[in-house]
């Protein structure tokens, strides 16, 4: 009997990169490996997978460690599995990174030689050192220029889905061509981190698919193509640097000889488009339909939903990106996530098994509503709430754990009030990341929303959802066939909602603002 095919998915994420295998017949993930930046390649020193700028708000991470961690992922990857089963390859790479490359990129990347790395074989194709990422906020000016150019921020929302975003990559680009003008005029593509990583993978220059392109602020949601008003307003000759923009299920090309001849990939592996993190977050969460909204409880939570119309956010705080499944989804992203959690737990000196006890001995009547924002807000756009951190203080002082569920029921009743303008009709939420394993925590999610909740049984949700977008994408199978087959939850895991009076707890929190 021959054997199965598998398929690939992978996940440069801000903190590592991990690769993930899974197989159609049985629907199991048959292996997965991850790479730890921060513990792994330490002489980056980005603990967290990150640096710090000169500047106040920049962030920033290498390009070179992804490439190291690739190697390194795959290499681990291959003693598990043989890796000439592997059919198929997608991915997914952190929202909004930017890499910069100069003209030797493309002929390096078409000759990679196994005898080096591909750090070795690459690093002299970038015109620029260092990828501004996700957390980076350092481009207020950027975003004003770029919005006044335009006419105001309502017409980037009505051609891109969101108002000019800090951390997005139109205004990092932007910023580059200003202050950096002969790195940039040396510049001859710009990919996004996912794009990026595609392309090593196939060898070539690789598309910007519509999901992570929509997160950019220069992709026209209706025209489903780079804007040229808003390449203008951005830097010049941009449209001669970006990639095409294509659908999610492009075929890219078959897998680079490198990786056939140091891994022993099959040199027949297919090569299909990388998204962004939250658009595969959403495939392998089982959200590729509308009905089902994602909550993702990682360093910042973030909520999301496929969306039937791409209606826009009032406020300008909300997104809308391209769904991987065909059509759109909605994203609002909290800072005050796991950060804001483990602040919390640090003040009290608690570990987590501590914070879930606390969650536990109180009930909702007893205890006040807290402002959830302990660091800088962006959902809404707010600095941390010098009030509640006093609060917080007096609350260690006074030892009364009672304010850490008023914080975290604080926390998302503003992700409820600012899920409003979806107009969807959430059947149900699914969450995912290393909260979700707090059941505590998630049924004060579901008595806030009164919709049932599931947990999944694959953590890794991005990297699973890629792997499943390069099988679909293969095999062109339907999307409930393959949800079906893949998406799992745990056994007895649903937190069903419970009596909750939310039409009062909303009175208190808007009280507190």
């Amino acid at each position: 009997m021959p054997t199965a095919p598998l398929y690939l998915g992978l996940d440069l994420s801000t903190q590592s990169m991990s690769a993930l295998v899974i197989d159609p017949i049985s629907g199991d993930v048959v292996a997965q490996e991850s790479v730890n930046f921060g513990q792994e390649l330490p002489q980056y020193k980005a603990p967290s997978g990150f640096v710090q700028g000169a500047l106040e708000g920049e962030v920033f991470s290498s390009p070179s460690m992804w490439l190291e961690a690739l190697d390194l992922a795959l290499e681990k990857l291959s003693a598990k599995v043989e890796l000439k089963r592997i059919a198929a390859i997608s991915g997914s790479g952190q929202q909004h990174a930017s890499v910069y490359l100069n003209e030797q990129f493309q002929s390096r990347l078409a000759q990679l030689d196994t005898k080096q790395s591909l750090k070795a074989n690459l690093e002299n194709g970038f015109s620029r050192e260092l990828s501004p990422i996700w957390m980076d906020n350092s481009t207020h000016t950027q975003c004003e220029d770029i919005a006044t150019s335009m006419g105001g921020n309502e017409q980037v929302l009505a051609k891109t889905g969101s108002v000019m975003i800090e951390r997005f990559t139109g205004a990092q680009i932007r910023k580059f061509f200003k202050q950096q003008p002969e790195a940039y005029a040396q510049t001859a593509t710009i990919h996004l981190a996912s794009s990026f990583c595609c392309s090593v993978m196939a060898g070539k220059n690789a598309s910007i698919d519509y999901g992570d392109g929509a997160g950019m602020n220069l992709m026209n949601l209706d025209a489903q193509d780079w804007d040229a008003d808003l390449l203008e307003a951005t830097a010049s000759q941009l449209a001669a640097k970006l990639p095409d923009l294509k659908p999610s299920n492009q075929a890219i090309g078959t897998i680079a000889p490198y990786f056939v001849e140091k891994y022993g990939f099959e040199s027949g592996c297919m090569v299909y488009s990388f998204s962004g993190d939250n658009p595969n977050s959403l495939i392998g969460c089982g959200g590729a339909q509308a009905g089902t909204a994602v909550i993702s409880l990682g360093t910042s939570d973030t909520f999301f939903a496929a969306m039937q119309q791409p209606l826009f956010d009032p406020q300008g705080f909300g997104h809308v990106f391209g769904n991987p499944a065909g059509g759109y989804m909605s994203l609002i992203c909290f800072m005050n996530g796991s950060l804001m959690r483990e602040k919390i737990c640090q003040a009290f000196h608690y570990d987590w098994g501590q914070f879930s006890q606390a969650l536990t001995n109180y009930n909702s009547e007893q205890v006040n509503i807290q402002l959830p924002w302990l660091n800088d807000e962006i959902t809404p756009k707010t600095p941390k709430n010098q009030q509640a951190i006093e609060a917080l203080t007096q609350a260690v002082i006074d030892n009364d754990p009672s304010i850490i569920r008023g914080f975290i029921e604080g926390q998302f009743i503003n992700m409820y009030l600012q899920s409003q303008w979806m107009g969807e009709s959430i059947a149900r939420i699914i969450v995912t990341g290393g909260a979700s394993k707090n059941t505590q925590l998630v049924q004060i999610i579901a008595d806030i929303f009164q919709t049932p909740i599931d947990r999944l049984e694959v953590a890794n949700s991005a990297a699973l959802g890629a792997a499943m977008r390069a099988c679909q994408a293969h095999t062109n199978s339907s999307w409930d066939k393959v949800t079906q087959k893949f998406v799992n939850f745990d056994n007895g895991s649903r937190c069903e909602p419970r009596a909750y009076d939310i039409s009062k707890k909303i009175q208190e929190f808007k009280a507190l603002r």
